[in-house]
């Protein structure tokens, strides 16, 4: 058997050849695992909402908004009254990227409670904003008495040891969730009743 000159028209197509296969079985696993990343996706949220919307309320029916960038997930409880909203929210300040948030927000603008949903901060560092120690101090506050910016920019959030670029990115989405539900909690409030 004769050994084929190696030209570049032959390279050229058999990279063509590797390309146009790789892409298929990649374009194959992704449809095959997709629906799989999207069900474990919205049951992180699902998680995240139950956790920060937690009150001796019960939620019996909920819906979902979407509103300049943000989610809102309304939780209304068996009479149809508004009990709140789970607002996913962001920052794109984060030390190392975007970090993402579920915040609580009950029905009289208290935050109740933050879930950390992503986030590629330094381990040890600003990576810390998933305990309890800090992404606690937000739970029960009124926005209003509350300045939503680290001490050292003049607010009364406790930044996070070695990290306050991360505390900064937490606080601005934070603030981002509360300025959304404020301006448009009197249309959630209506949506209970809408059968």
């Amino acid at each position: 058997m004769a050994k084929k000159e190696s030209t570049l028209k032959n390279m050229l197509i058999a990279l063509m050849v590797i390309t146009i296969v790789s892409g298929g079985v990649l374009g194959f696993i992704y449809n095959l695992t997709k629906p799989a990343i999207d069900q474990v996706e919205a049951n992180k949220n699902l998680k995240a909402i139950n956790e920060v919307l937690k009150t001796d309320v019960e939620i019996v029916k909920t819906e979902t908004e979407v509103i300049d960038d943000l989610t809102y997930n309304l939780a209304f409880d068996a009479e149809g009254n508004f009990i709140g909203a789970a607002v996913k929210t962001y920052s794109m300040n984060g030390f190392g990227g975007k970090v993402e948030l579920m915040v609580g927000m009950l029905q009289n603008g208290i935050i109740n409670k933050v879930s950390v949903l992503s986030q590629a901060e330094t381990p040890g560092l600003g990576a810390n904003m998933v305990n309890d120690k800090f992404k606690g101090q937000f739970d029960g506050k009124d926005p209003k008495n509350f300045t939503l910016k680290v001490k050292k920019d003049g607010g009364d959030v406790d930044a996070i040891t070695a990290a306050t670029i991360s505390s900064r990115a937490v606080s601005e989405a934070i603030q981002r969730a509360v300025d959304g539900f404020e301006a448009n909690k009197e249309q959630f409030m209506k949506g209970g009743d809408n059968e």
